[in-house]
């Protein structure tokens, strides 16, 4: 009788104790824009998985990436905290290692969780600004299946991932394999983990997975509202200044349209299919009940919107995304809801340390976005700012969005430029066709978005890191300074290709 009562008190203590927190499972494309899927109203594309996601959870329409280009873009997901503070992007430098401490990986780790990262990791290590780079923290995670640079779109060229490549030859459908066994290994431990993965698709160069060659064959796609150099007419000349502008040209956007959507589109199929593949597996291990999914992009991308390709700029194209949570235990789950609030990538670790019961860190700039997932008419953010330092100086800009409006100043006043601000009423204009900033009845609006983005150049020159050139862009940016005494801050550089 006494072993029988001891063995029963040793299973009821351990049920208290048992670790119930949910898992986290982290998906993140690279260079996707909003209008590449069904549930965010495109009907010429077929993604049934992510459209499932969307309708079992929560669905964003006003995310955005602080920084539209991927270095950037990942470091502030990791930290929680915007470029300025990270330190980190092309033509600027890496990540220190005290900054990646802070990042959401190493904090679940130490709280216990079991971590995987697999794909485009995205930045490399420093000890110090000026120590020699050390690389991607590999010995960080309990599994590792990332990739230096841009990666490979074969399996077998990606070191870390090569075990997969017999099966799935085309890297986009390993990352579902990849997942899968470490959902499984993560619940025969009886651990919550955390999986980050980050796939290469759609970035160029344009190399999609054969098997899905039939599913957009000879498709014809409906071109967005604002597609085409007449409806960029009223952007600034300053954001004409670097391979954005060209590439509406020089990948095809102009002249071969369906053809390179066909491509693009099928790129992102397979990432579809690679979600139906970790959900089924979280099915599979008997976990899915308790494991918040959360999918978005790196930045977006312009697909010929306002004359325009690739990225970087703070144009809806390029900086809005798609951003889908799906919580099980949640009560608003399955009920289709959608968010208007304003959120951004920023928001990703302290979101993942909150559903984890852990603080969030007072250096991050984000919020927790099950907020919003409790009550979708709520607000976390007044305001963001959206940033690019990166590529030739004109195009160089920090700007503020709300959920209504944005601004976009651009400072850069060389012979030739002058000073010009941009306003879109978002609300009332999504596809930025009309410039309000000369309107007198957007006067107000301007003065209200004016003082938002001094609020946000304030946090920059308090707080931006004091290496890898940041601190300068507090005096370019300052709507105060006359471009005769800034002028020499600037100067021009060529741009990494990325």
């Amino acid at each position: 009788m006494k072993l029988i009562s001891l063995a029963l008190l040793l299973a009821f203590s351990t049920a208290l104790h048992a670790d119930d927190r949910p898992n986290i499972i982290f998906l993140m494309s690279d260079d996707q824009s909003t209008y590449t899927m069904g549930c965010y109203g495109n009907e010429d594309v077929q993604t049934p998985n992510l459209d499932r996601l969307s309708a079992d959870g929560m669905t964003f329409d006003n995310h955005y990436d602080t920084t539209a280009i991927c270095m950037a873009s990942r470091a502030n997901v990791m930290t929680g905290m915007y470029e300025y503070k990270t330190g980190t992007n092309f033509m600027h430098g890496d990540m220190l290692r005290s900054t990646w401490q802070k990042s959401y990986p190493v904090l679940l780790r130490e709280a216990g969780y079991l971590t995987a990262f697999a794909g485009k990791f995205g930045f490399d290590l420093k000890e110090t600004p000026d120590g020699k780079r050390v690389g991607m923290p590999e010995e960080d995670f309990d599994r590792w299946g990332g990739s230096p640079g841009q990666t490979n779109y074969k399996t077998a060229r990606n070191k870390s991932m090569a075990a997969y490549a017999d099966k799935y030859p085309h890297s986009t459908l390993s990352y579902g394999a990849f997942a899968g066994d470490f959902i499984r290994e993560s619940a025969q431990a009886g651990k919550p983990f955390c999986l980050s993965i980050s796939f290469k698709a759609p970035h160029r160069p344009t190399t999609p997975d054969p098997q899905f060659d039939h599913v957009y064959a000879g498709k014809k796609f409906k071109k967005p509202a604002n597609f085409g150099r007449a409806n960029g007419d009223h952007f600034s000349k300053q954001s004409k200044q670097d391979r954005q502008y060209d590439r509406f040209y020089g990948w095809n956007y102009a002249d071969k349209y369906d053809k390179v959507m066909a491509v693009y589109h099928q790129q992102i199929y397979a990432i579809d299919v690679a979600v139906g593949m970790i959900r089924d597996a979280l099915e599979e291990a008997g976990v899915a009940d308790n494991t918040v999914i959360i999918y978005t992009s790196d930045n977006g991308f312009f697909c010929g919107s306002h004359g325009y390709g690739s990225k970087v700029l703070p144009y809806e194209e390029s900086s809005r995304v798609p951003m889908i949570i799906f919580d099980p235990r949640n009560a608003n789950s399955g009920k289709q809801l959608r968010s208007e609030a304003l959120t951004g990538n920023i928001d990703f670790a302290p979101t993942m340390l909150s559903l984890a019961g852990l603080a969030v860190p007072e250096n991050m700039d984000g919020k927790n976005l099950m907020e919003l997932y409790d009550d979708p008419e709520a607000a976390i953010h007044e305001s963001l700012a959206l940033i690019n330092v990166w590529g030739h100086a004109p195009t160089h800009a920090l700007s503020v969005v709300t959920k209504d409006l944005k601004y976009i100043h651009w400072g850069f006043a060389d012979e030739g430029f002058e000073v010009t601000e941009e306003l879109y009423h978002l609300e009332k204009d999504s596809l930025e066709l009309t410039n309000q900033a000369l309107n007198p009845e957007y006067q107000q609006a301007m003065e209200q978005m004016r003082k938002a983005y001094d609020g946000h150049l304030a946090n920059w020159k308090a707080e931006a890191v004091p290496y890898n050139d940041y601190e300068r862009f507090g005096t370019i940016f300052d709507r105060s300074i006359g471009w005769d005494e800034k002028s020499s801050l600037v100067g021009e550089s060529k741009p990494w290709v990325e």
